[in-house]
């Protein structure tokens, strides 16, 4: 049996005769700019506690404006080093409230849940870890990146 022969009903080969691969569409990216801040982590009763501080009025107005439009959604945080991830910890365990500063946003994930309120501050070391050792985190807000912070 030929190996021609042997594709899925539907799928087109380059070399059957008569048949031509369909257009590609052109692709546009989605990307956002985010604003680049510092980022502390601690633990506080209940969860932890994550501050993000802007030094350029422009890139603190638009993280706010980021953390407002994005309020509500799943918290979540992503630390990356040369370029691969090395943690992804999602807040899905806790109830997470954004509230603004003067330089910036303050992100409070906590939980009533004792079992809830341990992962959420293991989460907290793990991050702290991560921050530490040189990795770049990112703050997002149901998938959309809010701010990342260079250590």
């Amino acid at each position: 049996m030929k190996t021609a022969t042997m594709m899925a009903p539907g799928m087109m080969s380059a070399t059957a005769p008569g048949m031509t691969a369909p257009p590609i569409p052109a692709m546009t990216p989605n990307m956002v700019m985010v604003p680049r801040c510092t980022m502390k982590v601690e633990k506080c009763a209940g969860g932890m506690k994550v501050t993000c501080t802007c030094d350029d009025t422009a890139a603190c107005a638009m993280m706010q404006n980021l953390c407002t439009m994005m309020a509500g959604g799943m918290c979540s945080f992503c630390c990356t080093m040369n370029g691969m991830t090395v943690c992804c910890c999602n807040m899905m365990m806790g109830a997470c409230k954004v509230e603004m500063t003067k330089d910036g946003c303050m992100v409070t994930c906590t939980s009533g849940d004792k079992a809830c309120c341990d992962m959420i501050q293991a989460c907290c070391d793990c991050l702290t870890a991560c921050m530490k050792a040189g990795c770049t985190c990112c703050l997002m807000m149901g998938g959309t990146p809010v701010c990342c912070c260079i250590c």
